[in-house]
């Protein structure tokens, strides 16, 4: 049985982007995270070692956000589902969403944003060639 776990618009402060004030001045930045997994043996053990903790996922967003530094949001998303992958085994895939509310763009907007997602396989060595 397959089930998705969602981590909805976790808020950190972290220093990324292209731009010298940025770095120098940090800003907030929105994390979305859809983990996928086979939920089978939880639901019927009833027992967190049989799932993800998502309290670990939290965790590992929020050092990478907060601690580690990159100019591009699509660098930043890659290293959080890297991170989240190898950390826990037992999810098949994970989608990312990041909304940079602060934005230097002389307009009117809400956030930009970059989604992705990437699956197991999509990590394990390529052969061949």
């Amino acid at each position: 049985m397959t089930g998705r776990i969602t981590l909805s618009n976790m808020v950190f402060y972290g220093y990324h982007g292209d731009l010298p004030e940025e770095n120098k001045l940090g800003q907030r930045w929105i994390v979305d995270l859809v983990l996928t997994l086979d939920i089978a043996a939880a639901a019927t053990s009833d027992d967190l070692h049989q799932t993800v903790d998502y309290t670990k996922v939290y965790a590992i967003c929020r050092e990478t956000v907060e601690k580690d530094r990159f100019k591009l949001i699509e660098a930043l998303a890659s290293h959080v589902i890297d991170r989240v992958l190898a950390a826990c085994p037992i999810l098949d895939k994970v989608d990312i969403t990041i909304k940079k509310p602060s934005v230097p763009i002389a307009g009117i907007l809400d956030h930009v944003a970059v989604e992705t997602s990437k699956s197991r396989a999509d990590r394990l060595p390529r052969t061949g060639r």
